[in-house]
């Protein structure tokens, strides 16, 4: 099968759906099909890649991309790459990744073209429940891979430390409640040697390292940076609990994943799509509330047993979102729709 893959950024651009792009290629080569990749990112990846990669084409090239392929694959909808399945009657899968809003009226015809081009489309995958009930309903649902041969545990590792947040340091993603629920959390139970680790970076890092200040949680919560590969699989071995307290609704949310694969338990938001993420290999606590995330972090500090069914489960959710395994869903995608 020849598959064309069109995704807005790839590799050497960083990110959730240049990440998931990359897995789903390299699977489907893995699975002996032919794959191009086409995208906007430029640049030459350290990278060296199995497919060709088609990067910022003109019309002509993406004309004669679109002919080669028996089905065009849109790894969330990007109307200036596939606009020649139209044309030329090629059977397109689009996988939406996020929301597709009409809140802001200056996006009101972009929505309406979306809306379009998912009805045109042989087959749409959401990669959440959230996502398929918020968007387009008739989808199926097939969640992202993590990048098992990266995220897992390390048994040399101890774990030293109690909670660790990763993600970028902006209003949404909600560091700023983990720190005023790790503050609950130590006063509460009077744990003066209780850690949360902050990995990241972004605009909001000064307003949180004040936040610390304040609530004179200087000696318990640190500031690590920016991680990433081992170093970042390295430190998520080192904790107990991984806290997503994102305060919008994550269409999926691929950290609670990375976390639970490298050992340590999600305590996650019951918004969006991070309850499908962590399935029953993780704990919910209410979206915005840090008073139930600090409930909820006491609660699952003191019930040993709960820690061991968690772990357990953790096992079975981690297969069913292999990169191998979540390729498999969208092949059989499309064979059914060529």
């Amino acid at each position: 099968m020849k598959i064309l893959l069109l995704t807005h950024k790839f590799s050497p651009d960083v990110g959730g759906i240049e990440s998931i792009s990359e897995m789903l290629a390299d699977s489907f080569v893995a699975a002996h099909h032919e794959i191009r990749v086409v995208t906007w990112s430029e640049g030459v990846s350290s990278i060296s890649f199995n497919y060709p990669i088609i990067r910022k084409p003109n019309v002509l090239e993406l004309i004669r991309q679109h002919q080669w392929a028996d089905v065009v694959f849109e790894n969330n909808i990007c109307l200036r790459l596939s606009w020649p399945a139209a044309l030329l009657s090629k059977k397109s899968l689009v996988g939406l990744q996020t929301w597709i809003s009409d809140t802001n009226p200056k996006l009101a015809l972009s929505y309406l073209l979306k809306k379009a081009w998912l009805k045109r489309a042989k087959a749409v995958v959401a990669c959440s429940k959230a996502i398929q009930q918020g968007c387009w309903p008739a989808a199926f649902v097939v969640g992202n891979p993590y990048q098992h041969n990266v995220f897992k545990i390390l048994p040399d590792i101890c774990r030293t430390d109690n909670f660790v947040f990763v993600g970028r340091l902006v209003s949404d993603k909600g560091a700023d409640l983990a720190i005023e629920a790790f503050g609950k959390f130590i006063q509460d139970q009077n744990l003066t040697s209780a850690i949360l680790n902050i990995v990241g970076d972004g605009p909001k890092i000064k307003a949180l390292q004040k936040q610390v200040e304040v609530a004179r949680l200087q000696d318990n919560v640190r500031f690590l940076g920016l991680l990433r590969g081992l170093d970042l699989v390295k430190c998520l071995n080192q904790h107990r609990y991984i806290l997503v307290p994102s305060k919008w609704k994550e269409p999926f949310g691929i950290v609670a994943l990375e976390g639970m694969a490298c050992g340590c338990i999600p305590i996650v938001a019951d918004s969006g799509g991070l309850p499908d993420a962590v399935g029953f290999g993780g704990v919910l606590f209410e979206s915005g509330n840090a008073g139930s995330l600090a409930a909820t972090m006491l609660r699952l500090a003191k019930d040993k047993p709960q820690q061991c069914i968690l772990k357990e489960q953790a096992a079975n959710h981690l297969f069913d979102f292999s990169s191998t395994k979540i390729s498999k869903q969208y092949l059989s995608l499309f064979e059914s729709i060529i």
